[in-house]
């Protein structure tokens, strides 16, 4: 090793390379500037949409509409601003907490500095604990355990010293030892940088739901523009007045368009992330909780998804006596001798999962006892995998406690060959379980001997087995169960082997008879990968390539793939499935920049809630879908009669802005707050080329609004007869068209249950929204400025009375037609 490789780079020296290779980071390419989601809410058609609504009725000369459609177009945008930067700082605080800082040799001398200061050819001084900031080449002789886990999903530490295995990545973390490195490799240099740049790659997949509107949008405006175009032909035929046939129409045309699809849909999109983060789940891309809720397929990592990425230990054995993990069970002396002969020969403040794992053991917890330091200790060697520490005595001798590997134990042992096979193939019936074992054994050293040079040259005798395991979750198997009765297939991707992969899959209740490893999957071409995925549940040994593959290839069967996952390995699966999960509390800020949605707790159990809670949104978003169309009808309707009949207009431009920019979406409002519907986990995904709104739907929807029109018209004639005056009867159709407003939302607040069941379902939003249906009815028709405004006229008791028979006479006729529409329109 040259010189300057030993006190390491001079501060210049690390300035110049800084300069001319740039941060050790990734580009934060999840990160966007206020501007930027401006940007894109803005861009949305459905937002130009009320735009130039609002520059059309300008252009008409109607400024107090347009200023109303304008306003209300702003406040739209803003909540969605407002809930995307939420979310972009959650994701900046979760950034600034995992960013390492690193020591290192500078001038000759020991620096902390900031990870993303460290550059190429930096000696770095490691510690247990400590993340690796960059990828490094030991250059110190010590041994060292690192946790890969984030970047190869495995869970096991690995074994690193300078003569065999002596690169160390960017992201592991030291568990056990100490060492010194030189850095080999920086930001987009090195492995977790080579994953990043993967990512630009991979286009993340566009929302069905964005694309869905977009279709409802040109169906609504066909419709409108062909009812316009025949309004301005037939009132320029009928009353020679060609230029107020084109206002005719154009305001027509204005009725139907569909002003309140982007307020709703945000509106949606932004209750159910706070919904959604009420169990614990940030969403980033809002409308990816309607994609969850149609996923027929759930790609999960095994370590700290489905299990805790931590090893628990599950099974002791001493003297032919076994413990399975059952803490109810009586525990013999021989089997408790050995849970403490391993901790004594544990690190107490270690960061070795299994060193841990014995003190949290709850059969030790339980006893009482305490660790005390060690006299003289002995680490992992490279060529000996044991350690062993020592504790003297009070008549000065010394108990020495020693773990490794069972074949390493057994020759410090010296046990004879028979004794060693044995042991030997109780270790492998356990590696079939997927259980990773350690040995213990004792010794005793006389007062007044020292300790000799080496570990194994102790008397030692065996003690017996310890197995561990990285523990499932508790409520992965119920929320497994859950998915299966929902209609998703859970497939476990993982770098992790084949044994320990299906014993996981078995206690999660997955099926995992069948199990492609890393090596069959890369002999498979595009055709057969498509084919193998269909059947396969379990694959293990899988590199972060050959997840992307999976992914794709499950898309190209026709699979809406959700991708849960927490370490850089699993970051362009995430980004290329239709919807990409990351775990918020250990993930790393690649993978969660290229999710659309985060668990803060990491519990895969909120990731069930949530795809029911995106199922619930979609079926509340259909039914405030066919609720807005079935109020269209009467709105257009009342704009269209005065027209055919030569009278005065029933809704004023203005009233018809107020219905469709305040009431019509403070009305699905209520929709949104309800209830799921009683199966709404038991039933099968959607089909990914599902509608929003099926023909069925639009019928309905349509029917709806055809039986409110009928009935407001009947009233408007009857009105005409009894020689109402103009503002009069315009008053009187205005509170018919409310109050039969509010009979549609009940009609639609579920699918399935009777207007009587939908009684008891709890919905507080219903009740604050009436309240304040009344208290705008009172401030419009009582203040004499809003009747102006508006231009209304007075209301009599026996208007309300009338409006309110209207109302439950269009809400009996509703309900009576229900049954009909029920199977075809939801389905």
């Amino acid at each position: 090793m040259q010189k300057s490789e030993i006190v390491g780079l001079t501060s210049a020296e690390a300035n110049q390379i800084l300069k001319s290779e740039g941060h050790n980071e990734l580009p934060a390419e999840g990160k966007r500037s206020p501007f930027s989601i401006v940007k894109g809410v803005i861009g949305e058609p459905m937002f130009a949409l009320l735009i130039t609504a609002a520059i059309i009725y300008l252009i008409i000369g109607d400024l107090k509409d347009a200023l109303v459609l304008s306003g209300f177009a702003m406040i739209s945008v803003a909540i969605t601003i407002i809930q995307e930067w939420r979310s972009e700082k959650v994701l900046e605080a979760l950034r600034d907490l995992t960013s390492p800082r690193a020591l290192v040799l500078r001038d000759g001398n020991p620096q902390r500095i900031a990870g993303r200061e460290v550059v190429r050819g930096d000696i770095i001084i490691l510690a247990e604990g400590d993340r690796v900031p960059a990828d490094a080449k030991l250059v110190t002789p010590d041994i060292i355990l690192t946790d890969e886990s984030l970047l190869t999903g495995e869970s096991m530490p690995v074994t690193k010293n300078a003569d065999t295995d002596n690169m160390i990545y960017a992201g592991t973390l030291i568990v056990r030892g100490s060492a010194r490195a030189i850095v080999t490799a920086t930001g987009l240099k090195s492995e977790i940088g080579k994953i990043g740049q993967a990512l630009h790659s991979v286009e993340m997949e566009q929302p069905r739901l964005r694309q869905q509107t977009k279709k409802i949008v040109m169906i609504f405006a066909l419709i409108s523009g062909v009812l316009s175009g025949l309004v301005v032909l037939l009132y320029g035929l009928l009353h020679h007045d060609w230029l107020q046939g084109a206002l005719s129409g154009l305001a027509l045309g204005m009725a139907m368009l569909p002003e309140e699809f982007p307020l709703v849909l945000t509106v949606f999109m932004v209750m159910g992330a706070w919904r959604i983060s009420k169990v614990h789940v940030l969403t980033r891309k809002a409308s990816a909780i309607e994609t969850l809720g149609s996923a027929t397929v759930l790609c999960t990592d095994k370590t700290g998804t489905l299990t805790q990425n931590k090893m628990s230990i599950v099974y002791l054995k001493a003297d032919e006596q076994e413990w399975s993990g059952d803490t109810a069970e009586h525990i013999s002396p021989e089997i408790m001798h050995l849970l403490k002969s391993g901790a004594m020969a544990s690190k107490l403040d270690s960061y070795d999962s299994m060193d841990i794992a014995f003190f949290e053991n709850p059969l030790l917890k339980s006893e009482g006892g305490s660790h005390l330091k060690p006299d003289f200790q002995f680490g992992l060697q490279p060529s000996l995998l044991m350690m062993a520490e020592g504790y003297q005595q009070d008549d000065k001798s010394y108990n020495v406690f020693a773990k490794g590997a069972p074949e390493t134990i057994a020759k410090a042992c010296r046990l004879s060959p028979e004794q060693t096979q044995k042991i030997l193939g109780d270790v492998g019936n356990l590696a079939k379980k997927g259980l990773r074992i350690l040995a213990v054994a004792e010794a005793q050293l006389a007062a007044g001997m020292s300790p000799p040079d080496s570990a194994d040259q102790f008397e030692y005798r065996f003690l017996g087995l310890v197995g561990f395991a990285d523990p499932l979750r508790e409520n992965v198997p119920a929320a497994v169960a859950e998915c299966r009765t929902a209609g998703i297939r859970i497939i476990m991707i993982t770098g992790d082997f084949p044994v320990t992969a299906q014993s996981i899959a078995a206690q999660a209740g997955l099926n995992h008879k069948i199990v492609l490893t890393g090596d069959e999957v890369g002999k498979l071409d595009e055709a057969g990968l498509q084919n193998a995925v269909k059947t396969t549940n379990i694959f293990a040994r899988i590199s972060p390539d050959q997840k992307l593959r999976i992914v794709q290839a499950l898309k190209a069967n026709g699979d809406v793939v959700a991708m849960t996952g927490d370490g850089v390995n699993d970051a362009p699966s995430l980004k290329a499935a239709h919807i990409g999960v990351a775990m918020g509390l250990r993930g790393t800020d690649v993978a969660r920049e290229a999710s659309s949605i985060v668990l803060l707790d990491d519990n895969f159990a909120s990731l069930v809630h949530t795809i029911a809670l995106g199922r619930r949104i979609y079926d509340n978003l259909r039914k405030a879908m066919v609720y807005i169309v079935a109020v269209h009808v009467p709105i257009a309707g009342l704009a269209l009669l005065p027209l055919i009949f030569d009278k005065p207009l029933i809704l004023t431009p203005l009233l018809i802005a107020l219905m469709e920019m305040v009431i019509d979406p403070a009305c699905s409002i209520v929709l949104e707050a309800e209830q799921a519907e009683r199966n709404v986990m038991k039933r099968p995904p959607r089909s990914p080329s599902s509608p929003l709104l099926t023909s069925s739907a639009l019928l309905w929807g349509g029917t709806q609004g055809g039986i409110a029109l009928a009935i407001l018209g009947a009233m408007w004639v009857i009105a005409h007869q009894n020689g109402m005056t103009e503002k009069e009867i315009r008053s009187l159709i205005f509170i018919s068209l409310i109050i039969i407003n509010l009979s549609l939302i009940l009609i639609n607040r579920s699918f399935s249950a009777s207007i009587l069941k939908i009684f008891k379902h709890k919905n507080p939003i219903l009740g604050w929204g009436t309240i304040g249906m009344a208290v705008l009815f009172a401030i419009i028709f009582f203040t004499p400025f809003s009747k102006e405004l508006f231009n209304l006229g007075d209301v009599h008791f026996h208007d309300v009375m009338f409006a309110l028979l209207a109302g439950i006479i269009s809400m009996v006729l509703l309900e009576g037609m229900k049954p009909i529409f029920r199977g075809k329109a939801f389905n």
